[in-house]
């Protein structure tokens, strides 16, 4: 249990800082290029231990007399949408409106993106919505309107920045629930590996074509790049997997319980960020949101 409670609280620490690095990263280098870099190197982080993974997985087929089919074409397609859903498309919306948001702001909002995954796996999965979880989503909702304060957007916040960090948190959930499909089947480290890397080469292409910046930069800011490549994104999403392989998918969502509530002082501290009235409210209403969608998946567990 030590070592479970060890690895949420790297993540949540880790990913707390995720905005606050992000911001200062965003400001040297160009927001493609650093998203490339640090999912490319958070994908080849993985890789070993997606490797290990896969012979796990062979090793227990053949110990049950069976046969483990290897990955496909068409499981490779498959995960390049995934890769494209998770990083092509919602950590690039991430990382420009972190750029357009005060990073407080920002880590809140990507928060909700438990709340989405719950009424995206309701309208496609069997993972239906219930009483409580109707709840937790109106409370995340009302969290919204409280830390985008419409009535008088906080210096710092943009419109524009604000809507990108919804459509990240959106398409993150549409990511996690594409990614449910297969996960027990390729492997957590394994489909996470390939679809952080070929999401990057789709980046990758898109920044060539642009004639974007590759790897100009990034010896200027090495220490930055490889903070949010190796740690934030690397070691952060190991031991996130790691929490969940050592107890349940449940528990390891807790850090993105303590998340929102840390991440703010990060920004205070290194942004130099004011935290008024309307964002303590908004973080308290989605931390209540996540603890009772968190209660609600812990009680079903237990039930069955």
């Amino acid at each position: 249990m030590k070592k479970v409670v060890a690895f949420v609280c790297i993540t949540a620490f880790l990913f707390a800082t995720m905005e606050v690095a992000l911001k200062l990263g965003g400001s040297e280098l160009d927001s493609l290029q650093l998203t490339f870099l640090r999912f490319m190197i958070g994908g080849i982080i993985l890789a070993p231990f997606a490797v290990r993974e896969t012979k796990q997985f062979r090793e227990e087929a053949e110990a049950a007399g069976q046969v483990r089919s290897k990955l496909g074409a068409k499981d490779i397609g498959w995960l390049a949408l995934v890769g494209a859903m998770g990083v092509g498309i919602s950590m690039v919306a991430f990382q420009y409106g972190v750029n357009a948001c005060n990073a407080a702001t920002a880590s809140s909002l990507i928060c909700l993106n438990p709340i989405f995954t719950m009424v995206i796996a309701h309208i496609f999965t069997s993972e239906k919505m219930d009483k409580l979880k109707g709840i937790a989503f109106v409370l995340g909702l009302i969290a919204i309107v409280f830390m985008v304060r419409p009535w008088d957007i906080q210096e710092g916040n943009s419109v524009i920045g604000i809507v990108l960090m919804l459509v990240a948190a959106i398409t993150f959930a549409c990511y996690t629930v594409m990614g449910k499909r297969t996960i027990g089947r390729i492997g957590t480290f394994t489909q996470t590996s390939i679809s952080f890397i070929i999401g990057s080469l789709f980046i990758l292409v898109v920044m060539l074509a642009t004639g974007r910046p590759v790897f100009e930069g990034i010896v200027d800011n090495l220490a930055l790049v490889l903070y949010v490549g190796v740690m934030v994104t690397g070691v952060g999403y190991f031991t996130y997997f790691s929490a969940i392989k050592y107890s349940d998918a449940t528990t390891g969502s807790i850090a993105f319980f303590i998340k929102p509530v840390i991440a703010p002082i990060f920004a205070v501290v290194f942004l130099e960020e004011s935290i008024l009235w309307n964002t303590i409210v908004g973080v308290i209403l989605l931390v209540t949101a996540s603890f009772l969608t968190l209660y609600d998946s812990s009680h079903k567990n237990t039930e069955h």
